[in-house]
């Protein structure tokens, strides 16, 4: 008995050191990728200024430059460790897996890497001027816009994260059931339940909480949340 419980210990602490390694590594990554994007924070800025439009963007504070900076460098850091940060979650739970159940993990990071980058493209190109069009469009004629740099990084970073986040439900949705965490069959009948649980996270997720860009992010969610389940069917 003492020794099973030596083991299970062991095991324990094991667990627990291969977690802190795969965290470590993790936050280099991302300091590295931040670093990076730091030194080529204003260029990046320009291309995520453009579904802006016409508007100015603006900065009220001698500090706000350095900290709209940092923040587009965080942004682009995070986005561009997405691949190391995902390969590191699998490998920590790989071998808690059996064998059956690991052929689908690294074929999940690829499809899992094309999904990020087509949810964060797709919201870049379309949804993010969309919601703009609109938001701007509340004010009418008599308002001006002023847009401070370090408001839009955060709503735009903020979005596009949340947005290529958001289609990684079909993927989420089809290794769930493959790996046997849910049935197929349970997710078809609460589909209310996930439904609802789908618009609050869209919800929490937006920046602005506004209506068009709440079901910019719940609305592709719903539809890959559909297609996740239907290729459980089938493969």
């Amino acid at each position: 008995m003492a020794e099973k419980k030596a083991e299970r210990k062991m095991t324990f602490t094991k667990h627990l050191d291969e977690l802190r390694k795969r965290l470590v590594v993790s936050l280099v990554v991302v300091l590295l990728t931040t670093l990076f994007s730091y030194f080529y924070a204003l260029q990046i800025l320009d291309v995520l200024a453009r579904p802006a439009g016409d508007i100015k963007l603006h900065y009220l504070s001698p500090l706000e430059p350095m900290v709209a900076r940092l923040k587009v460098a965080i942004f682009s850091g995070v986005g561009l460790a997405f691949p190391v940060l995902f390969y590191e979650f699998l490998a920590f739970v790989s071998p808690a897996l059996r064998r059956k159940e690991k052929k689908y993990l690294y074929p999940g990071l690829f499809f899992a890497l094309i999904l990020f980058a087509s949810g964060v493209t797709l919201g870049f190109l379309y949804i993010v001027p969309l919601g703009f069009n609109w938001l701007f469009g509340q004010a009418g004629e008599r308002l001006v816009p002023t847009v401070t740099v370090s408001q839009y990084i955060s709503f735009i970073g903020w979005f596009l994260l949340a947005f290529g986040l958001a289609f990684e439900t079909p993927l989420v949705i089809f290794l769930l059931i493959k790996l046997g965490v849910v049935k197929r069959e349970t997710l078809r009948k609460q589909w209310r339940y996930v439904y609802v649980i789908i618009l609050f996270a869209a919800a929490v997720a937006t920046p602005d909480w506004s209506p068009v860009s709440m079901m910019a992010v719940a609305l592709p969610m719903l539809i890959l949340y559909e297609v996740g389940l239907l290729l459980s069917r089938f493969f």
